[in-house]
């Protein structure tokens, strides 16, 4: 299929990219280049003859329409979004243009080019988005999130993409455009850009840093490790259901603490300290982020009844994989440290 992929330069968006290449699509990148944007992330696909990139804001509707009208996409994987909860925090203003506006601005450039093209029934516009927009879940293991979850969002980051789930069901159910809604637990692995938890222990840790964890460590979150969500967008855009969602989990829940505490051993193994003592002796304990989110954890029973998926990367594995990544690509996370807001401290409210 020919496939337009939103934010293809980001940590997930360019996982996407780098599959749906190798699995024989032709896919138009399109991304605005922000702060976390970085088309070194893509560079492996992008001598193919099937790849080609397009640089242009989900904000700017004419361009969207000009790229719908240049390259006739059969499907659309919208990941393009801002992602940063302490981000949204300290500049709600910027989630609400990118995630909501841009996300419209999306969806009628998909819709006019759907009515162009006759209404195939083929074309899909999948929309991926977070488990976040359920709010918090109890301490109790056996409650987790399903697609029928009620959305109870508690940052502006989950709200601003709580409104754009919201959007996207609205025009299959108004227009019939034929849409597909995912939504993920916390991703991690090769690119993800360092402001986020993982990545931020792990060149901390290199650099002899404290290893910032909010409040007392205990929030838990499922993670998922990006490749293997990859996989899952593109088999819901394979055989997934027009107007139905679905929610992808790694089925690896960790609390923040016993994270930290297992990339430090990973670290201790393979990037020893000089002095011979545990990375665990630089975790300090910060301020916690304002509503900050108790427990996440996904329920993925329906992709994996209906779609055959399922996690194929332990969260030992991935961690692993993702602290040798980042060793041997310093070249790649050494040139986003002087990035806006890198290092430093956001969302403090």
């Amino acid at each position: 299929m020919r496939l337009l992929i939103t934010g293809g330069a980001g940590f997930i968006g360019s996982a996407v990219v780098r599959l749906a290449v190798a699995r024989g699509h032709e896919v138009i990148n399109l991304d605005a280049l922000t702060y976390a944007a970085c088309l070194e992330n893509v560079a492996s696909v992008a001598d193919s003859p099937r790849y080609s990139f397009v640089h242009a804001d989900i904000r700017d509707r004419a361009a969207l329409d000009r790229v719908f009208a240049q390259h006739a996409p059969e499907a659309v994987l919208h990941l393009a979004a801002e992602s940063h909860v302490d981000r949204s925090i300290d500049g709600p203003g910027t989630f609400v243009e990118t995630n909501i506006t841009g996300t419209y601005n999306l969806l009628e450039a998909a819709r006019g080019h759907w009515h162009a093209q006759g209404r195939p029934e083929r074309f899909r516009f999948q929309h991926i988005s977070t488990d976040e927009v359920y709010g918090s879940l109890p301490a109790d293991p056996t409650v987790k999130f399903t697609e029928d979850t009620p959305y109870d969002p508690r940052s502006p980051y989950s709200a601003s993409k709580a409104a754009s789930d919201h959007l996207v069901r609205a025009w299959h159910e108004t227009y019939g455009l034929p849409i597909l809604i995912t939504n993920c637990s916390n991703n991690y692995g090769p690119f993800h850009f360092p402001e986020k938890l993982i990545p931020v222990v792990i060149l901390n840790a290199l650099a002899g840093k404290p290893l910032p964890i909010y409040g007392d460590g205990s929030n838990v979150r499922d993670w998922l490790y990006v490749e293997d969500h990859a996989e899952a967008l593109l088999t819901v855009l394979e055989r997934g259901v027009p107007g139905r969602s679905y929610n992808i989990g790694g089925e690896n829940e960790l609390s923040n603490l016993e994270l930290v505490r297992r990339l430090c051993a990973v670290l201790d193994e393979l990037a020893p300290r000089e002095d011979g003592q545990s990375y665990a002796g630089q975790i300090s304990f910060v301020a916690d982020r304002p509503g900050h989110d108790a427990r996440y954890a996904i329920d993925p029973a329906r992709i994996r009844a209906e779609l055959g998926w399922r996690p194929s990367v332990t969260v030992d594995e991935g961690l692993r994989r993702t602290v040798r990544w980042y060793l041997d690509n310093e070249a790649w996370w050494q040139a986003l440290l002087a990035r806006d807001g890198v290092g430093k401290r956001l969302g403090t409210g």
